[in-house]
């Protein structure tokens, strides 16, 4: 599968093609994760759909101004933000999934938090572009949790 360039659509041609699109899909995403991490919104921006949404670990929800408002003002940072296994990707017509763990340490303005995670990012092929439009994070109960 690729994307269309001029319609942001998928369309399987063999498997060499899906193959592309999902390394495409994983690159975004790395893309992504590094624009939040090193504030840069320009990338941030073009890679989150207007109607992007944020589902936290504590069930909170953030619209795309209010998450990319949070990183531009730094009253949310990523410090760090790893990959902890390899992103696994589905493929849909101009839809796509990533999933994969994580390490994150963030900071906000009355704390911080960090641990591991599992995410889950949901895309959608708009205007030739991969561009996230929901995004979920799961916290992996640490081994002194249980």
């Amino acid at each position: 599968m690729t994307l269309n360039a001029s319609g942001g659509g998928l369309a399987a041609n063999s498997d060499q093609d899906e193959t592309a699109a999902a390394d495409a899909l994983r690159a975004t995403e790395r893309e992504r994760v590094r624009a939040l991490r090193e504030v840069e919104m320009a990338v941030a921006e073009r890679l989150h759909a207007d109607d992007y949404q944020l589902v936290t670990p504590a069930g909170m929800t953030f619209s795309k101004r209010e998450y990319l408002h949070g990183i531009a003002s730094r009253a949310l940072r990523y410090t760090t933000w790893e990959a902890a296994s390899p992103m696994r990707v589905r493929l849909a017509d101009q839809m796509a999934a990533a999933r994969y763990q994580c390490h994150i340490e963030m900071r906000f303005a009355d704390g911080g938090d960090l641990g591991d995670f599992r995410h889950i990012d949901l895309y959608e092929g708009r205007s030739g572009l991969w561009r996230a439009v929901w995004s979920l994070a799961t916290r992996i109960p640490s081994q002194t949790d249980e």
